[in-house]
């Protein structure tokens, strides 16, 4: 063997001994692609938000980002996917409100927990509004306490199912106002926006966008949105704090996370390039076009978010006693 040969065989296996203890960050930046595992199905709002952000991110960082739908089970088959990827930094769960914090609280037996992710940055948030059927006679929070303490029966309130944050801030709300409600859970929020505008239940909490075509054709009257300032798009609508009842805040928010076990390095990284993403004017404007509003913030404040979903939603829960299979 030349000695020309022998130095390449050398060089070759320091270089193969090294790759074998060679740290995560080092793969994670290497050129492989970044998953962003989104616990919904494809086609949706919040997926066109994210694989936006995720183009955005991918010509900061240099390196392909690709989104990952992975729906189904309210968001546990996602969460499940992500909370057992290999922690190497090149993948990122899309959690939310309900996948992760509600799940969590709410269910026993899931394979996964908040311990299993590591805040990365948060997104975006969405307010609820309180919204009755034109013709309840009411225009505000206080002459609905009045109008449901006169009918002498319990409202009905729209939910997207047990354990929802729809389902769980109509406990909020009863708590609040001293009132008595009955929670009705719908597949969907199209088809309990039809039941409200006909009469068949007496409030829905969905989002100020999704009711402002039937509220200008009357068919609706939103009272009051879930959030401590008015909303850009919706500057006539008072919020419950200014209403007097400040514990009725309350969004369901979109962030960014790592399996447990991701370098540091690289979740720095990463939270990096989505904060930079989420502080693109036009970007924020399609998000508040959509009623939702931007957050920009990095791994405390992600975190933030979810030690707030523990004090606030949990004491919900356990105060209702809640518990799902």
């Amino acid at each position: 063997m030349t000695t020309y040969s022998r130095r390449n065989l050398i060089i070759a296996a320091a270089l193969s001994g090294a790759s074998a203890f060679m740290p995560f960050a080092a793969f994670a930046q290497s050129g492989d692609p970044i998953t962003l595992v989104v616990p919904y199905g494809g086609g949706g709002l919040i997926d066109g938000l994210v694989r936006e952000i995720g183009g955005m991110m991918s010509d900061d960082l240099g390196q392909p980002v690709i989104i990952e739908n992975k729906p189904g089970s309210n968001g546990i088959i996602g969460a499940t996917y992500a909370a057992n990827a290999k922690p190497d930094g090149l993948t990122y769960f899309i959690g939310a409100t309900g996948p992760l914090s509600l799940n969590v609280m709410l269910r026993e037996g899931l394979t996964y927990d908040l311990d299993s992710f590591t805040p990365v940055g948060t997104m975006m948030s969405g307010p609820l509004t309180v919204t009755i059927p034109a013709s309840i006679e009411a225009n505000n929070l206080e002459e609905l306490k009045a109008y449901a303490d006169e009918l002498g029966q319990p409202l009905r309130y729209a939910t997207l199912g047990p354990g929802s944050v729809t389902h769980l801030f109509g406990k909020v709300l009863q708590d609040k106002l001293g009132i008595d409600l009955i929670d009705v859970a719908y597949p969907d929020n199209p088809s309990a926006v039809v039941d409200l505008i006909g009469g068949l239940n007496d409030l829905n909490f969905s989002t100020p966008i999704s009711l402002v075509k039937y509220e200008n054709a009357g068919d609706v009257k939103m009272l009051a949105i879930s959030s401590p300032e008015r909303h850009e798009k919706f500057p006539d609508l008072p919020t419950t704090t200014e209403l007097g009842y400040p514990d009725l805040v309350s969004s369901f928010w979109f962030g960014m996370l790592a399996p447990t076990g991701t370098p540091e390095e690289d979740i720095q990284r990463v939270s990096t390039a989505l904060q930079n993403a989420m502080q693109d004017p036009d970007l924020q404007t399609k998000m508040s076009n959509v009623g939702m509003t931007p957050q920009v913030g990095g791994m405390d404040a992600m975190q933030a978010q979810l030690d707030w979903d523990k004090d606030f939603w949990g004491t919900v829960i356990k105060e209702n006693d809640i518990h799902l299979q």
